[in-house]
């Protein structure tokens, strides 16, 4: 089933920043999607509409109980013009995941992702096309019923925003490592938590470990099990991989607490495509420095929408530091990074059926 929604365009156009600029998530496109819940009706009312402000009653339930969720996906200019998404019905997928948890209504595939697809195309020519940017789509859904009262909104709005974006970390290209702080005080999430879920409270309660990991000059954090700060789980906003004597590991689903990542799937499935040895299986932080003392840890690489993949170069636990792969990203991480955008931006054959052109 295809969607058709209204479409309201912009009178008051904007300028584009310098593609050499971007950035990553500071500037945002002419329009938005906006679409109503209600429980009478379900989802109704989806346009596309001028991007700016939004009108909420100061009781609106997501601004006292913090009932709300979002994803992250891109748009990519391929050399030949097109526009494709990348495994959007995954995104789909963990949207429910997501909802299921959180108490809010479920989202039919078809209709996110062609509202997805319908603002994507208005502002489709914001879609830069140099090496390494890409349209970065920021799908939400926020409680909006007027109520002080602990229980599920009745009402919602879903909003796709849309920004043009450079590299995620600033001043840096593919082949340049980040430098990771293991965090064992703070926790990001527990079993039976919400570490699966895509909601903004996993990410404020990582922001107090972020802050130190920068006083300490580290970039992000990789944050270890929340009962006995022994297992690795994700390194801030990503998951997280380790390659050690070429078993390559990330960190089981199995227990609610890892995010699923769409990257993270994806890399699981070119590996296993590839007849790599692959685990998803606890891995102490223990573990990992005892394979760098012994000269077994080959490399260790986060994976996300935002940056894909990121190389590190040095982790800190404790007062011990160890450099990995002398500092330089390594070939795993490499040659999954090039596979992917190359897939990605139509560069090579989409084998698995994973991009949708808008």
């Amino acid at each position: 089933m295809t969607h058709d929604f209204k479409i309201t365009r912009t009178q008051n156009p904007k300028a584009k920043p310098d593609i050499d600029k971007l950035g990553f998530g500071v500037h945002f496109t002419d329009h938005m999607f906006v679409m109503k819940y209600t429980p009478d009706k379900g989802w109704h009312d989806g346009e596309v509409v001028p991007f700016g402000p939004l009108c909420l009653s100061p009781a609106a339930s997501v601004f006292h109980y913090g009932q709300e969720m979002f994803e992250g996906m891109k748009a990519y200019r391929t050399a030949d013009g097109r526009v494709l998404l990348f495994r959007p019905d995954m995104n789909v997928k963990r949207t429910n995941a997501t909802n299921e948890r959180i108490c809010m209504p479920q989202i039919e595939e078809s209709l996110m992702i062609d509202a997805i697809k319908a603002v994507v195309d208005v502002d489709r020519d914001w879609i830069p096309d140099r090496k390494g940017t890409s349209l970065y789509i920021r799908p939400f859904i926020i409680a909006s019923e007027p109520f002080l009262g602990v229980r599920p909104s009745n009402d919602y709005l879903f909003f796709v925003i849309l920004s043009p974006v450079g590299s995620y970390y600033a001043n840096s290209d593919q082949t340049h490592t980040t430098k990771i702080y293991v965090e064992d005080v703070y926790t990001r999430a527990a079993v039976g938590g919400t570490g699966m879920a895509k909601i903004g409270a996993n990410y404020v309660m990582g922001l107090k470990a972020q802050e130190k990991a920068n006083s300490f000059g580290y970039d992000q954090v990789l944050w270890l099990d929340g009962k006995e700060k022994k297992y690795v789980q994700e390194i801030g906003t990503s998951n997280a991989f380790f390659v050690i004597d070429g078993e390559i590991i990330t960190a089981p689903l199995t227990d609610g607490t890892i995010l699923p990542g769409i990257t993270r799937d994806t890399i699981l499935a070119l590996l296993r495509d590839r007849g790599a040895h692959v685990s998803e299986r606890d891995l102490e932080i223990e573990e990992v420095f005892r394979a760098s003392d012994e000269g077994r840890l080959n490399e260790v690489f986060a994976s996300g929408t935002a940056a894909v993949i990121s190389p590190v170069g040095e982790l800190r636990w404790k007062d011990r530091v160890i450099q990995i792969n002398n500092d330089q990203i390594g070939p795993v991480a490499d040659s999954l990074y090039k596979e992917i955008v190359a897939i990605q931006t139509g560069a090579i054959e989409d084998r698995f059926g994973w991009t949708v052109e808008v």
